[in-house]
């Protein structure tokens, strides 16, 4: 972050200051996360209320606070009616003043993954300030663009939603250069009512483009005339898997037995050969949205087909991990959407030896949600799966399907793995685990990992 005076952060907010002017280097929403010389903003949710905390942010390090009202702490507080907003405006305020290429990024699905593609092929070329981990709310947004300096030569900024309107407002905050919707499928139904409800939220991202501003669509899945108003003034680039009518676009797709892919990917710029470092067919749609990012920066072929093949792990996300001689595990437990439990089936369906295919529920699917596990276990059914486990309510429909067992806890679902593993250990086993971040599927990973290595 840069440098600035309390005094000039209070006026940018539209707040009071009580208290010793000061100079800010960092931000903070986090009483865990205090530096010395912090501005800790109290923020108030449903279930909490940072100003409770305001004792301990100062004991901990903070010089200053921003509150909605005055408190009774020996410390530099900026006064507001709205402790959330004030976040966003600060944080629009230091990015602003960093002038710095910026893109941002949306989608149902692979979002986070085309984030740190694009930023590994950025890197190539200059600094690139970046999302950290799923920092992509109305709170993770602002404190990304809060960490922006002045050596930046790109941001990449990630923006998730699970209600219309969120990504509006993140967008306006941040001003993109550029702005991209990965894909649109059946996410967060419960809070945006419909695919329709998706479509709409997810286009939010292009209001935030000026007039010429570049706005990426995927010829395979986007808004269609939901997104024609908005998209009317902008420079529209395309991609898409194989359709060659887009701008960017693969052929020559081939997989390894591993689930590693490799292809041709075209370009305005020119065409080349790609090796992914990440598994998975769908990470070829996913490629090919970055490098076009990456391109409309000014990357080059070079650039992307070395920040390609180098990324090859996001956390939770097909992270592909050999246990043991026989023991293959897929960690892609981080969460999950209908097309990327697809995806994973896909996957799955391309190792040898004895597949288990471990999965929890699908979550905020709302009414839709039933229908939609079954869409994934009719997905999976014809692969013949030699193990498939299920937990969560919705998800017993995927293994009822497969001829599977579905489990009440984690723990009788661990139980029964390793008996059978155990029982099987001159076989090969390559185990896939995904759900929802609710269904909490990453302590089945994380006690596999803990088992067998």
């Amino acid at each position: 972050m840069i440098t600035l005076a309390l005094s000039t952060l209070a006026q940018v907010v539209d707040g009071r200051l009580i208290g010793e002017d000061t100079q800010i280097e960092h931000v903070t929403t986090d009483t865990r996360a205090i530096e010395t010389g912090a501005l800790f903003i109290a923020l108030v949710g449903e279930r909490f209320d940072a100003h409770d905390f305001v004792g301990q942010a100062k004991d901990n390090g903070a010089t200053a606070v921003v509150v909605e009202r005055v408190l009774d702490v020996d410390i530099a507080q900026i006064i507001v009616e709205d402790s959330l907003k004030a976040l966003g405006q600060l944080g629009e305020y230091v990015h602003q003043g960093c002038h710095t290429k910026t893109v941002a990024i949306t989608g149902s699905c692979g979002k986070t993954t085309v984030k740190e593609m694009v930023a590994s092929i950025l890197s190539q070329q200059g600094q690139v300030l970046y999302t950290a981990g799923n920092f992509n709310n109305d709170i993770g947004v602002p404190l990304t663009l809060l960490r922006s300096t002045k050596d930046d030569d790109f941001a990449v900024i990630e923006m998730g939603a699970n209600h219309i309107g969120e990504i509006a407002y993140t967008t306006q905050l941040t001003h993109p250069d550029i702005a991209i919707v990965n894909n649109v499928a059946e996410a967060h139904l419960e809070g945006f009512g419909s695919l329709d409800g998706v479509k709409q939220a997810k286009g939010e991202i292009y209001q935030g483009l000026q007039a010429g501003g570049i706005a990426l669509v995927n010829l395979d899945s986007q808004g269609g005339t939901m997104w024609q108003d908005v998209l009317r003034d902008k420079c529209v680039v395309t991609f898409a898997q194989q359709n060659s009518d887009a701008d960017y676009f693969a052929s020559d797709i081939a997989m390894s037995s591993k689930g590693s892919s490799s292809f041709t990917l075209h370009t305005p710029i020119g065409q080349v050969a790609i090796q992914l470092g990440l598994v998975g067919a769908h990470n070829v749609s996913n490629a090919i949205a970055a490098a076009a990012l990456a391109v409309q920066c000014g990357g080059t072929l070079a650039h992307i087909q070395l920040g390609l093949k180098t990324l090859d792990k996001v956390k939770g996300r097909v992270e592909v991990e050999t246990l043991t001689d026989t023991i293959t595990l897929i960690d892609d437990s981080y969460n999950a959407s209908v097309p990327a439990m697809k995806a994973a089936v896909d996957l799955l369906s391309q190792f040898d030896g004895e597949r288990w295919l471990i999965l929890g529920n699908m979550a905020e699917l709302g009414h839709e949600s039933l229908a939609l596990h079954k869409e994934v276990g009719q997905h999976a059914a014809p692969f013949a799966f030699e193990h498939v486990l299920t937990y969560g309510e919705d998800a017993k429909a995927i293994s009822d399907l497969c001829g599977g067992q579905h489990f009440q806890s984690h723990d009788a679902m661990l139980d029964y793995i390793e008996q059978h593993l155990l029982l099987l250990n001159q076989t090969s086993h390559t185990l896939l685990v995904k759900g929802a971040n609710s269904a909490g599927m990453f302590k089945v990973a994380n006690a596999l990992k803990e088992n067998f290595t």
